[in-house]
C-alpha cells in the first residue's frame, strides 16, 4: 500500500525563524534536513506491505524547542491514515496535530 506523509509548518508568526525538520527511515535512510518557513511543508510517499515495519522518524527544531517523533509507523498509522492513505502533521507553537484529511486536526502531543 502507498501512503503520503506530510509535515506542515503551522506556526502563526515565525517568519524570521524557520522550523527545521530532519527525517530518517530504515527504508530510505537519511532523508536530509529542510528549513520550513511559515506555511511550507515537507512530504513524501512510501510503500508498505503486510510484512512491513516501515518507520519514519523526524526531529523538529524551532528556536530552543526540539522534538523527535514518529512521522509514520505502520503499527500505528496503517488504520488511522485511512481511507485516503494520508498522514499529515501540522506543527504549531503548542504542539503536533495529526490529520488523515487535512481538514480535521487533532492534537497528538506537545513539544515537551
Amino acid at each position: 500500500m502507498e501512503y503520503e506523509v506530510r509535515v506542515i509548518n503551522g506556526f502563526s508568526n515565525n517568519s524570521s525563524l524557520p522550523l527545521v525538520i530532519w527525517c530518517i527511515s530504515q527504508q530510505d535512510g537519511d532523508m536530509g534536513g529542510r528549513a520550513l518557513q511559515e506555511g511550507d511543508d515537507f512530504g513524501w510517499r512510501l510503500q508498505t506491505n503486510i510484512w512491513s515495519d516501515s518507520h519514519y522518524l523526524c526531529t523538529m527544531k524551532w528556536d530552543a524547542k526540539r522534538k523527535s517523533f514518529d512521522a509514520f509507523k505502520v503499527s500505528r498509522d496503517s488504520q488511522r491514515c485511512a481511507p485516503f492513505k494520508k498522514c499529515s502533521w501540522l506543527v504549531k507553537e503548542d504542539g503536533f496535530y495529526f490529520s488523515s484529511d487535512e481538514v480535521n486536526w487533532k492534537k497528538d502531543f506537545s513539544w515537551y
